[in-house]
Protein backbone atom coordinates (compact mmCIF):
# COMPACT_ATOMS: atom_id res chain seq x y z
CA UNK A 1 0.00 0.00 0.00
CA UNK A 2 1.36 3.38 -1.07
CA UNK A 3 0.67 6.26 1.28
CA UNK A 4 2.02 9.13 -0.74
CA UNK A 5 3.72 9.95 -3.95
CA UNK A 6 7.41 10.00 -3.15
CA UNK A 7 10.04 11.35 -5.42
CA UNK A 8 12.40 8.46 -5.71
CA UNK A 9 14.09 10.01 -8.79
CA UNK A 10 15.72 12.88 -6.84
CA UNK A 11 19.48 12.94 -7.20
CA UNK A 12 21.45 13.61 -4.05
CA UNK A 13 23.30 16.95 -4.15
CA UNK A 14 26.16 18.37 -2.19
CA UNK A 15 25.57 21.82 -0.80
CA UNK A 16 28.68 23.85 -1.68
CA UNK A 17 27.58 27.09 0.02
CA UNK A 18 28.76 26.01 3.46
CA UNK A 19 32.06 24.72 2.03
CA UNK A 20 32.68 28.06 0.32
CA UNK A 21 31.88 29.90 3.58
CA UNK A 22 34.43 27.82 5.49
CA UNK A 23 37.12 28.35 2.85
CA UNK A 24 36.43 32.08 2.79
CA UNK A 25 36.82 32.25 6.58
CA UNK A 26 40.14 30.37 6.39
CA UNK A 27 41.49 32.68 3.70
CA UNK A 28 40.36 35.74 5.65
CA UNK A 29 42.04 34.41 8.80
CA UNK A 30 45.32 33.83 6.95
CA UNK A 31 45.30 37.30 5.40
CA UNK A 32 44.58 39.02 8.70
CA UNK A 33 47.22 37.13 10.67
CA UNK A 34 49.99 37.50 8.08
CA UNK A 35 52.55 40.19 8.84
CA UNK A 36 53.90 42.25 6.02
CA UNK A 37 57.46 43.51 6.16
CA UNK A 38 57.91 46.59 4.03
CA UNK A 39 61.65 46.62 4.44
CA UNK A 40 62.01 43.38 2.51
CA UNK A 41 60.33 45.02 -0.48
CA UNK A 42 62.86 47.87 -0.60
CA UNK A 43 65.88 47.31 -2.80
CA UNK A 44 68.47 49.78 -1.55
CA UNK A 45 71.75 50.28 -3.33
CA UNK A 46 73.91 51.76 -0.58
CA UNK A 47 76.91 53.97 -1.35
CA UNK A 48 80.31 52.29 -1.19
CA UNK A 49 83.00 52.92 1.42
CA UNK A 50 86.42 51.50 2.29
CA UNK A 51 85.89 51.50 6.06
CA UNK A 52 84.69 48.29 7.66
CA UNK A 53 83.05 49.55 10.86
CA UNK A 54 80.31 47.25 12.09
CA UNK A 55 77.04 48.74 13.32
CA UNK A 56 74.76 47.15 15.91
CA UNK A 57 71.32 47.91 14.50
CA UNK A 58 69.41 46.08 17.25
CA UNK A 59 69.39 49.09 19.57
CA UNK A 60 69.51 51.82 16.94
CA UNK A 61 66.77 53.78 15.25
CA UNK A 62 66.82 53.09 11.49
CA UNK A 63 65.76 55.72 8.94
CA UNK A 64 65.54 54.45 5.34
CA UNK A 65 65.45 56.61 2.22
CA UNK A 66 64.73 54.83 -1.06
CA UNK A 67 65.74 55.92 -4.57
CA UNK A 68 62.55 57.96 -5.05
CA UNK A 69 63.11 59.93 -1.82
CA UNK A 70 60.46 58.15 0.30
CA UNK A 71 61.21 57.91 4.02
CA UNK A 72 60.76 54.87 6.26
CA UNK A 73 61.23 55.18 10.03
CA UNK A 74 61.51 51.75 11.63
CA UNK A 75 58.95 49.69 9.71
CA UNK A 76 56.59 52.59 8.95
CA UNK A 77 56.50 54.66 5.78
CA UNK A 78 56.32 58.44 6.18
CA UNK A 79 53.65 59.59 3.76
CA UNK A 80 54.85 63.18 3.32
CA UNK A 81 58.44 64.13 2.53
CA UNK A 82 58.59 67.41 4.47
CA UNK A 83 60.65 67.97 7.62
CA UNK A 84 57.63 68.32 9.92
CA UNK A 85 56.12 64.97 8.95
CA UNK A 86 59.50 63.27 9.20
CA UNK A 87 60.11 64.75 12.66
CA UNK A 88 56.71 63.54 13.86
CA UNK A 89 57.38 60.00 12.59
CA UNK A 90 60.84 59.87 14.17
CA UNK A 91 59.56 61.23 17.49
CA UNK A 92 56.73 58.68 17.50
CA UNK A 93 59.09 55.74 16.94
CA UNK A 94 62.00 56.94 19.10
CA UNK A 95 59.99 58.19 22.06
CA UNK A 96 61.91 60.39 24.51
CA UNK A 97 65.31 58.70 24.10
CA UNK A 98 67.48 61.12 22.09
CA UNK A 99 70.75 59.46 23.10
CA UNK A 100 70.27 56.38 20.95
CA UNK A 101 72.21 55.99 17.72
CA UNK A 102 70.46 56.60 14.42
CA UNK A 103 71.41 54.65 11.31
CA UNK A 104 70.63 56.49 8.08
CA UNK A 105 70.29 54.00 5.21
CA UNK A 106 69.96 56.07 2.05
CA UNK A 107 69.97 54.60 -1.43
CA UNK A 108 72.99 55.70 -3.47
CA UNK A 109 70.69 56.94 -6.23
CA UNK A 110 68.52 59.16 -4.02
CA UNK A 111 68.67 62.92 -4.25
CA UNK A 112 71.08 64.61 -1.86
CA UNK A 113 68.26 66.85 -0.63
CA UNK A 114 66.41 63.84 0.82
CA UNK A 115 69.44 62.90 2.91
CA UNK A 116 69.91 66.49 4.08
CA UNK A 117 66.22 66.70 5.02
CA UNK A 118 66.52 63.56 7.15
CA UNK A 119 69.68 64.84 8.82
CA UNK A 120 68.00 68.20 9.47
CA UNK A 121 64.98 66.52 11.09
CA UNK A 122 67.22 64.37 13.29
CA UNK A 123 69.29 67.41 14.30
CA UNK A 124 66.18 69.45 15.18
CA UNK A 125 64.96 66.61 17.41
CA UNK A 126 68.29 66.50 19.26
CA UNK A 127 69.86 63.29 17.97
CA UNK A 128 73.66 63.50 18.02
CA UNK A 129 74.79 59.97 17.14
CA UNK A 130 74.24 59.58 13.40
CA UNK A 131 75.71 56.73 11.35
CA UNK A 132 75.38 56.49 7.59
CA UNK A 133 75.17 52.93 6.27
CA UNK A 134 77.38 51.96 3.34
CA UNK A 135 78.53 48.81 1.57
CA UNK A 136 82.14 47.69 1.13
CA UNK A 137 83.86 49.11 -1.94
CA UNK A 138 84.32 46.67 -4.80
CA UNK A 139 87.83 46.20 -6.22
CA UNK A 140 86.72 46.08 -9.88
CA UNK A 141 87.68 49.68 -10.60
Amino acid sequence: MKLGKGNMDVDPEINLISLIDVLFCLILFLVVTTTFNQRSMLKLELPQSRSQAQVDSAESLVVLIDAEGKYFVGNNEVLKTDVVSLKEAIARVAGDDRSQAVILRADGRTAHQSVVTAMDALGQLGFTKLKIATTPETKNR
